[in-house]
């Protein structure tokens, strides 16, 4: 039924091994133990370096060029979503003021 070559088998079998054996890592140990403090410290910034790497190049960029042209709705909805955030300090409300621009300029400008 399935025709699998051992080159395939062998690395989903391996890969299987490395994400069990790194899972369960912790468990294996039956002292308790923490991250140096450099560690916890760097750990802090980790979500905002990966939102960061996945919001920015969608603000800035269109078919994987830097856009040309400020006639850009992202632009401005961007910049109107984080002058709401440092304003009120609200996820919703950052939301809601980004798409209240972005929309009008992208479906009525063409943007």
């Amino acid at each position: 039924m399935f025709d699998i070559d051992p080159w395939t088998l062998l690395t989903i079998v391996g890969l299987g091994a490395v994400t069990v054996l790194t899972r369960g890592f912790f468990f294996i140990s039956s002292k308790p133990w923490t991250l140096p403090r450099w560690a916890q410290r760097g750990l802090q910034y980790a979500p905002i370096a990966a939102l960061s790497a996945v919001v920015v190049p969608e603000i800035v960029m269109s078919q994987g060029q830097l856009i040309q042209t400020w006639q850009d709705a992202r632009l401005f909805a961007a910049a109107a979503g984080a002058a709401w955030f440092f304003w009120q300090r609200s996820v919703l409300g950052t939301i809601l003021v980004g798409m209240a621009v972005y929309l009008p300029l992208h479906i009525g400008l063409g943007w």
